[in-house]
């Protein structure tokens, strides 16, 4: 992937994720993208309330990773690297 394309892939994520964090922001938390891997996986850190709440799993995957998806599709997965597995 060339760097303007990583670059367009990275600004579509964030748009997708504007959507999302006044959501986010509402309850105090936000979501930062730590890195798009060369096999279109995003990594994202969920941060401040987000990181704790009981229900994060469930934002993450109806909430950011379809806002993501539906936004870019070419993202193949979207992986919270600070969610631990229930």
């Amino acid at each position: 992937m060339t760097t303007a394309h990583a670059k367009e892939i990275l600004q579509r994520v964030e748009s997708s994720l504007d959507t999302m964090r006044p959501y986010l922001n509402n309850d105090g938390g936000n979501v930062e993208v730590v890195e798009i891997t060369s096999d279109m996986i995003v990594h994202v850190k969920l941060l401040g309330a987000c990181s704790t709440c009981p229900q994060s799993f469930m934002t993450m995957k109806a909430g950011i990773e379809e806002a993501i998806k539906r936004a870019v599709p070419e993202i193949k997965g979207v992986v919270a690297i600070n969610l631990k597995p229930e």
